[in-house]
């Protein structure tokens, strides 16, 4: 059956992630404890399927508290989705997110793109190196190497983050060739992602705890009593994240 062999597919990525990409989480939880550590903000940022990732680890449950995604309505694709298409290669459009959502070198960024070639996420990332933030890159290195970049500087997301998380997928992201089908189908990477940012958040949690710092984890509101709980980080954070 074809489920099973996506599922066998899907458990071998995330096991290739497990093996070569371990020391690589750990960096990237090391900048985001430190900037946990230092009241900064996680910054999530994607375009495209991608801001689903970013998306994925704010204000939710078992998630830290401090996570602010930029979800920029030109670029995510959640409406009017083949213009943004063409929005995610505007030149430009990356300066103006940072400049309005006040990121700094005291936050850590992480970058989502699959392909890591488009502009926006790319000037982002080369934007963000300018102001010294740190920025988590998660991509398929597979996949942009196969292609050239969509940005005048020529980078693509693996070349320019300081740690890059690579999600091992294939180009083009579909994974299963079917009989009668040019193109393939069932997309990998943001099941990979995910696996990779849930990964992030534990191994954060975890280095914090081993500083001997108990670091803000959401509840699920749906618990009795988890509100006023949640409460105390909101008013922590509440003039930082503008999004809740």
């Amino acid at each position: 059956m074809s489920t099973e062999l996506f599922a066998e597919k899907i458990h071998k990525i995330i096991d290739e992630i497990t093996d070569t990409q371990k020391e690589n989480i750990l960096k990237a939880a090391s900048l985001m404890a430190k900037a946990v550590k230092n009241d900064g903000i996680i910054f999530t940022f994607g375009t495209g399927h991608s801001h689903t990732i970013a998306e994925e680890i704010m204000y939710r449950a078992g998630t830290l508290v401090p996570v602010y995604a930029i979800l920029e309505q030109g670029v995510t694709g959640d409406r009017e989705v083949t213009k943004s298409e063409y929005t995610e290669k505007l030149d430009g459009y990356a300066k103006l997110i940072l400049d309005y959502h006040k990121v700094t070198a005291n936050d850590v960024l992480i970058i989502i793109s699959n392909s890591g070639r488009n502009s926006v996420p790319v000037q982002m990332a080369l934007e963000a190196k300018k102001r010294s933030i740190p920025v988590i890159g998660i991509t398929c290195v597979s996949y942009s190497r196969s292609q050239p970049s969509l940005d005048k500087s020529g980078k693509r997301l693996f070349e320019i983050a300081d740690v890059v998380i690579d999600n091992c997928g294939v180009p083009g992201d579909a994974i299963i060739k079917l009989d009668g089908l040019e193109q393939p189908v069932a997309p990998t990477s943001n099941l990979a992602a995910n696996f990779i940012v849930h990964s992030l958040t534990m191994e954060t949690v975890i280095k914090l705890l081993g500083e001997g710092i108990t670091p803000p984890v959401f509840w699920s509101g749906n618990l009795d009593g988890a509100r006023k709980k949640n409460d105390v980080f909101l008013e922590k954070y509440w003039n930082r994240i503008r999004v809740w």
